[in-house]
């Protein structure tokens, strides 16, 4: 295939971006959508101009790493990670539209890279369970009802990918931080944080200028790994359970 490619390009934070077109022959149907950018940087490199960076890193859907606005999509027209998206999802002679992640909590680092370190930060505020030090217990010396189980399991798929934060008109981070509490609290080895792991992951997520939750529906449709859009009624539920127990 041939194609015209119209991608971000931005020096550093501080430096204004703008699309730069590019046009790119002999792409294979079968490659991957990070291939084809492999194969455009390739040729960059030979022409001595700047390769285009990008966010990769196990390109198999598993990291969350990659992470691109593709004709206006996060992750592109369809339903999984940029670097599990080919080219067969295109047609010979297409225009592609290449972006970063769009958000004031994302800032851009260079062109196609942004600084997701805000999801860290969420993640350092709440997302872990005490665990007393010593030999591993057995898998099953502490039983968890399956339902629970699946419900955690579940919200454990979230890879961190940002692509919830990117397709929110508000740029909200609800969904995310939704799974991650909604991962733990559920189990009885997160019961001991149950209610100080909702406040403080959702304190550090307003902290960091992510936007207000309107319940869209967009992250949840942008998603790769299916995260359900209930999981944000289901965190509101634990939070208001906490602050009430926290004004006793």
């Amino acid at each position: 295939m041939k194609l015209t490619l119209r991608v971000w390009r931005q020096k550093n934070a501080d430096a204004p971006g703008a699309m730069s077109t590019y046009q790119v022959d002999g792409i294979s149907q079968d490659m991957s959508f990070l291939e084809m950018l492999d194969t455009l940087n390739e040729e960059l490199i030979l022409a001595g101009d700047d390769p285009v960076a990008f966010d990769h890193d196990c390109r198999e859907g598993i990291c969350g790493a990659c992470s691109l606005v593709i004709n206006g999509d996060a992750h592109g027209p369809e339903h999984t990670t940029t670097c599990q998206l080919h080219m067969r999802a295109f047609q010979d002679g297409d225009t592609i539209d290449v972006e970063p992640w769009r958000a004031s909590a994302f800032p851009v680092v260079k062109d196609l890279v942004v600084d997701r370190s805000s999801f860290d930060r969420i993640i350092q505020a709440g997302g872990y369970i005490s665990a007393p030090t010593g030999t591993a217990p057995d898998a099953h010396a502490t039983p968890v009802p399956k339902p629970d189980a699946d419900f955690a399991f579940e919200h454990a798929e979230c890879i961190g990918c940002g692509a919830c934060v990117a397709a929110c008109p508000n740029g909200s981070a609800m969904l995310f931080t939704s799974a991650k509490v909604n991962h733990l609290n559920v189990l009885p080895q997160g019961a001991p944080e149950r209610e100080t792991r909702v406040l403080d992951m959702v304190e550090q997520m307003d902290s960091e200028g992510f936007g207000g939750c309107t319940l869209t529906g967009e992250c949840a449709t942008a998603c790769p790994k299916g995260i359900p859009l209930p999981s944000i009624s289901a965190m509101n539920k634990e939070w208001l359970r906490a602050t009430r127990k926290a004004r006793r």
